[in-house]
């Protein structure tokens, strides 16, 4: 494992997560399964802003094998757009800060960016699933506006499920949200 690592940590400080070596991508999402659930997530006492003004949830990509619960994994709460979804949000139940979305079966937890200090956020590489919006012409053109994700997109997971000898950790969270 690499020994550069930050420390995040939820808004309140109960739960915090060490992540080891540099983020597989850092990315803006517009699907609408993200938009929909930030609608309901936001809606939670003190839970901060997940979207931004033009619709995107900002996450940022890593390997399973590169993040550790440090403290608070107990306060996590799990949530899920209808019961068989394949993708979960995963909420500090303490303070009602999302903290990663996760896709069944997946090799990598998409953090919302949140959790880094303002100054300290990775860049956003590119923004994808912009067919899901009305208007994507409205975006501005600093990143790339991929329509759905890209080869590249999916490159940069192979490469990182390759590098990680093709393992999944898991990550158990004990309890549902219920919103």
């Amino acid at each position: 494992m690499m020994t550069d690592s930050q420390t995040l940590a939820c808004a309140c400080g109960q739960v915090k997560m060490r992540l080891a070596g540099p983020p597989v991508a850092s990315v803006e999402c517009l699907c609408t399964s993200c938009r929909a659930a930030a609608q309901i997530l936001q809606t939670l006492p003190g839970s901060p802003r997940i979207v931004d003004y033009k619709g995107a949830t900002a996450l940022v990509i890593q390997r399973k094998d590169r993040v550790e619960i440090v403290s608070g994994a107990h306060s996590l709460r799990q949530f899920r757009l209808s019961p068989g979804a394949p993708t979960r949000r995963v909420v500090a139940s303490c303070c009602n800060t999302p903290v990663f979305l996760e896709f069944t079966g997946g090799h990598w937890l998409s953090f919302y960016t949140g959790l880094w200090p303002e100054g300290a956020r990775p860049p956003v590489e590119m923004r994808t699933m912009t067919s899901d919006l009305e208007d994507p012409s409205v975006l501005p053109d600093d990143v790339p506006n991929l329509k759905r994700h890209s080869l590249r997109f999916y490159a940069l997971l192979l490469g990182a499920w390759i590098r990680m000898r093709f393992r999944n950790p898991k990550f158990s969270v004990e309890g549902e949200l219920n919103v």
